[in-house]
């Protein structure tokens, strides 16, 4: 994985409107369908790899991967690794995490609520 290199003052890095700034990075990384999925499974509760993909219905093994290493790359999911024969992968949201899901369980009840509306404009929009 490679890490950018930023100049610039830390309020430039934090205006996603800049192309070049760590905040549209970052925002790149957890705004995708997967990672918002798996901080909303993880909750409050801390879940072993398997239970993670069970409960995030169709994604895949690699994609569940690679959006973990994202999410504890970032410092809003932590790993612990138990020295058991096979090992035992546990993943928990860290305070971030945490912070960050609350938008999530916001943007889920958001959706729950304009859900038919959505349904009803995109069928008037494909006629």
């Amino acid at each position: 994985m490679v890490t950018k290199q930023y100049a610039g003052t830390s309020e430039e890095q934090a205006d996603l409107m800049r192309a070049d700034s760590l905040a549209r990075e970052i925002f790149s990384d957890i705004a995708n369908k997967w990672a918002l999925l798996i901080i909303e499974v993880i909750g409050d509760g801390t879940l072993r790899f398997g239970e993670v993909r069970d409960r995030v219905q169709g994604i895949s093994h690699k994609m569940l991967t690679q959006n973990l290493r994202l999410l504890e790359r970032n410092g809003l999911v932590e790993r612990f690794v138990h020295p058991t024969v096979p090992p035992k992968v546990e993943y928990t949201l860290t305070e971030a995490g945490r912070g960050l899901r609350a938008t999530v369980d916001g943007m889920c009840a958001w959706t729950r609520r304009f859900l038919g509306h959505i349904e009803q404009s995109r069928r008037r929009f494909d006629a």
